[in-house]
């Protein structure tokens, strides 16, 4: 069993193309609120703030944001994530310190789980279906399907995007039966796997 990462264009509606950037923009927030707190409460208290501190906020915090609660826990939980990796990445100095995004550059969100998603399709073509969003037309098709787990949304140069991960078994081609393989070794000069061979050529 592998993990593979499919990728579909989406087709939303207009009701719906705005609906996604309007949440698009809600995480960007939620993604630059996290960064805002986590920096806050070092520079003023000397505490710092983990994934998990945040994480507990987000019950509390969608009871004073209202228009955060259609967008799913788990969805709100990665974005969450993302700014604790960010962070993470920092302290190993594999970058520089997270800055906040402009929407122009906060392509999309992420549901981690099988929770507020599916997607309705064989691996070509067929459909995506968000929670609070409805079904929205998909086209790709991919060599291998099977189990969906993660949906990445992405908005990219004007598009909308469904990048799927799946657990599926990995399609094995077979060569064509007429083909050989060879063998180019020192004792003999080539090998055949049917058994011929061919010998070095004398050197007078």
């Amino acid at each position: 069993m592998a993990t593979k990462r499919i990728t579909f264009r989406l087709y939303p509606s207009k009701t719906q193309n705005d609906k996604m950037h309007y949440w698009r923009r809600l995480h960007k927030d939620l993604y630059n609120a996290c960064v805002e707190n986590r920096r806050t409460s070092y520079k003023k208290f000397g505490k710092s703030v983990d994934y998990y501190d945040q994480q507990n906020c987000l019950p509390e915090f969608k009871e004073q944001w209202e228009e955060y609660k259609e967008l799913g826990s788990h969805a709100l939980q990665d974005t969450v994530k993302r700014v604790d990796f960010a962070f993470k990445r920092f302290f190993k100095l594999k970058s520089g310190y997270p800055k906040f995004k402009a929407s122009r550059r906060y392509k999309g969100w992420t549901y981690p789980c099988k929770s507020g998603w599916k997607a309705c399709t064989n691996g070509k073509n067929g459909y995506l279906k968000i929670t609070n969003l409805g079904n929205i037309k998909m086209r790709g098709q991919a060599r291998d399907w099977g189990t969906p787990k993660t949906c990445t949304i992405i908005f990219k140069q004007g598009k909308w995007y469904a990048s799927i991960t799946v657990g599926c078994t990995p399609t094995r081609y077979q060569t064509d039966k007429d083909a050989i393989g060879l063998d180019f070794g020192t004792h003999h000069a080539i090998a055949d796997s049917n058994g011929d061979v061919v010998s070095n050529p004398l050197i007078c």
